[in-house]
């Protein structure tokens, strides 16, 4: 995908943070372990040259560095290492030993991200690698060939979910380009407020609505194809509203379920489910605060038979979908937390590797997540999007940059994708497809 791609390392090192951090052992909530096998989450934002002259260099390294020095001070948990508690539990060594920092030059061009998909190569290209994996934070700025710019960081999913994720860079962005005047908001450390119970109280309902183990596979003769489908803010409004109004993750999550139904042609009789994340910061009672840093989130399932899927207006699909999230209350969230602690006492859930059953779906959205607030001081992304390659059956909502657009991302076996491309036209809503090559 990257023919003749040349990468060039010019430096690397650790940024510690500018000030005193506390030096702790950081307890993990059980939601944070329940993450914590699955490493680090690679991110790209792409900058164009063109959009802001600078005169202390288009993006300037000693400025990055030391705007993120300062962040890590807030942030200090980024700036430690994964480790183990005296019960081998696993925390965060809040040593203050540093994030990695990377800067590295490419041949590539701006131009060849008018829309890329995840892939090992954009990954191994503009991602830090990162060693040792005790590592909590990386960062890489890769400067290219036509003077744009593309930033990949990896951060480790046992410190943070996305909303964590984006709170930490859109806040190293405001330093490196406001300095001292630099608005920001405070990250909240207090894991303890996701503590399990004691004695636990699991409700009946929590396994199925929550915790259900997927039978994860490979694909041994079919070939993975990933897209990106954008759907313009024009279209996204006559989406929601052919909904009876439903949000935009409801909207668009039933319309990619239906059409990946109809897509695989299922058993009508089977079961199908759509499983997606959801925070659940606001849904707690007393609530946690806005800006909880680390894992606020569950993955919730939605049930149904193919046949109702498959024939049912989009508007009851949706409907579906927002009434599974209607039954989260305080009880049962603080119930699915008890159960993760015992699970994570037995020794936690290896990590689910392969991809997804035909009858399964996973719905990841982060339409309303500040994925675009990483303004430098340079001007903003031009392009976010994540860099590693997208297991079968799972599919990212995203926001466009600014315009009231969406970004579908989705991976299929390539013979069902096309399937599924055909479906989305027959359901009377038109997607431009972005067709990237890189």
């Amino acid at each position: 995908m990257y023919p003749g791609s040349a990468l060039r390392v010019v430096e690397s090192c650790l940024v510690t943070p500018s000030d005193e951090t506390p030096r702790e052992g950081l307890w993990l909530s059980a939601l944070d372990l329940v993450l914590a096998n699955r490493g680090h989450t690679p991110l790209v934002h792409v900058y164009s040259a063109s959009d802001v002259a600078a005169a202390d260099g288009f993006f300037n390294v000693a400025k990055l560095k030391k705007s993120m020095a300062k962040a890590l001070v807030p942030f200090y948990p980024l700036a430690g290492r994964l480790g183990a508690d005296r019960d081998g539990r696993v925390e965060i060594d809040c040593n203050g030993e540093g994030a990695l920092f990377v800067v590295a030059r490419s041949d590539r061009t701006v131009e060849a991200f008018s829309g890329p998909t995840p892939s090992s190569e954009l990954t191994k290209l503009f991602c830090p690698r990162v060693q040792p994996s005790s590592i909590m934070l990386a960062a890489q700025v890769t400067f290219l060939k036509c003077g744009g710019v593309v930033l990949g960081t990896a951060v480790h999913h046992a410190a943070v979910d996305g909303s964590s994720a984006f709170h930490f860079i859109g806040t190293w962005a405001r330093y490196c380009r406001d300095g001292e005047s630099a608005v920001i908001e405070l990250p909240c450390h207090d894991r303890a407020l996701l503590r399990a119970r004691s004695p636990p109280a699991i409700l009946p309902e929590t396994v199925s609505m929550f915790c259900s183990k997927l039978a994860m596979h490979e694909h041994e003769s079919s070939v993975l194809a990933t897209k990106v489908f954008a759907i313009s803010g024009d279209q996204l409004c006559a989406l929601k509203r052919h909904c009876g109004g439903a949000s935009t993750f409801c909207a668009v999550s039933a319309l990619v379920w239906q059409c990946v139904c109809i897509a695989r042609q299922l058993d009508p009789d089977a079961t199908t489910r759509m499983n997606f994340p959801v925070d659940i910061r606001h849904r707690l009672k007393p609530r946690l605060p806005g800006r909880y840093f680390g894992n606020g989130v569950v993955n919730l399932f939605a049930t149904a038979a193919v046949k109702d899927v498959v024939s049912e207006t989009l508007a009851s699909v949706a409907s579906r979908v927002k009434a599974t999230t209607e039954q989260l209350d305080n009880e049962l969230l603080r119930s699915a937390v008890d159960y993760f602690e015992m699970e994570a006492a037995k020794g936690g859930r290896p990590e689910d590797r392969g991809n997804l059953p035909e009858t399964e779906l996973r719905v990841n959205s982060w339409f309303h997540l500040p994925i675009y607030d990483a303004d430098f001081g340079w001007g903003k992304p031009r392009l976010m999007t994540r860099a590693e390659t997208v297991r079968g059956g799972w599919v990212y909502v995203m926001a466009g940059c600014d315009d009231g657009s969406a970004r579908v991302l989705i991976s299929l076996e390539a013979a069902t994708l096309k399937k599924f491309e055909r479906a989305l036209a027959v359901c009377g809503v038109q997607t431009s497809i972005v067709h990237a090559r890189l």
